[in-house]
């Protein structure tokens, strides 16, 4: 089978897919591969059945392009069914430890993709809204792309800080390639509740591997995790990635209270 794109040296259809997609194709959702793997490792990789998962395309740490599911197909890649089926996945081979950069060759390839990719379908515009829930229901207009990432659909860190932080001026890059104006949306900073006026309750959190960050949204560092049991929450907030965030009394930082129960 033919790739979709000129610029895939590889190609390595997975029989991980759930073939035609069942949603027009609205979004774009850039990952994070750990490790530094080339487009090849990745599609052997997808190419397992038993490895039970893929994505449309990969970059590998060299710049090379591969392309493991038709972009007509939904790939299985964000631990959402919703968002893969609206979705062209796109996997960027990636360091081993947080942040998780990306080699310059990956990053420079990964903004020529996604050119690429919206020239194709008629794409004029690249749009980056960081919140959350802002960004879930904004409606794309139908020469409209929406970035959104793995971790909005599961307690991961993908696509790590680095790529995260970084997608602003993705967009704008590729706006700017395209010919269109930036349609990042502006970060406006959280407002914390006032800790005088504010009566700290117990949550229990459901999960293992539940991150801790510097700040109330996932635009925060990560500085660890926390493990299930009950915490003191001495401050609430709202912020990129949650609904609501709770600041830990011990001081080690904010929490996603989604994944928590009050006590």
């Amino acid at each position: 089978m033919k790739a979709d794109s000129s610029l895939v040296s590889v190609v390595h259809y997975s029989p991980n897919n759930s073939g035609k997609r069942v949603y027009p194709l609205t979004r774009v959702s850039v990952h994070c591969v750990v490790g530094q793997c080339s487009a090849e490792t990745l599609g052997n990789l997808f190419g397992n059945a038993s490895f039970e998962a893929s994505s449309n395309y990969g970059v590998g740490y060299d710049g090379k392009i591969g392309q493991y599911v038709p972009e007509s197909q939904r790939s299985w890649c964000t631990s959402s069914y919703d968002n893969d089926n609206r979705a062209i996945t796109i996997e960027v081979a990636s360091d081993t430890t947080d942040p998780y950069a990306v080699r310059d060759a990956a990053y420079k390839a990964l903004i020529k993709l996604l050119v690429d990719i919206c020239k194709r379908n008629k794409k004029k515009k690249l749009v980056w809204i960081a919140d959350k829930a802002k960004a879930l229901a904004y409606k794309p207009k139908s020469d409209e792309l929406l970035m959104t990432v793995h971790r909005w659909f599961a307690n991961k860190s993908c696509p790590g800080d680095y790529l995260y932080s970084r997608h602003g001026a993705i967009a704008k890059e590729v706006n700017k390639q395209l010919g269109s104006s930036s349609s990042t949306a502006p970060s406006t900073p959280a407002k914390p509740s006032t800790p005088s006026m504010f009566k700290s309750y117990l949550v229990r959190v459901k999960i293992s591997d539940l991150n801790i960050r510097k700040g109330p949204g996932t635009n925060y560092g990560r500085v660890g995790y926390i493990k299930p049991g009950a915490y003191t929450i001495v401050q609430e907030s709202t912020g990129t990635g949650a609904k609501k965030w709770g600041k830990l009394k011990s001081g080690a930082g904010w929490i996603a209270l989604d994944y928590c129960t009050k006590i």
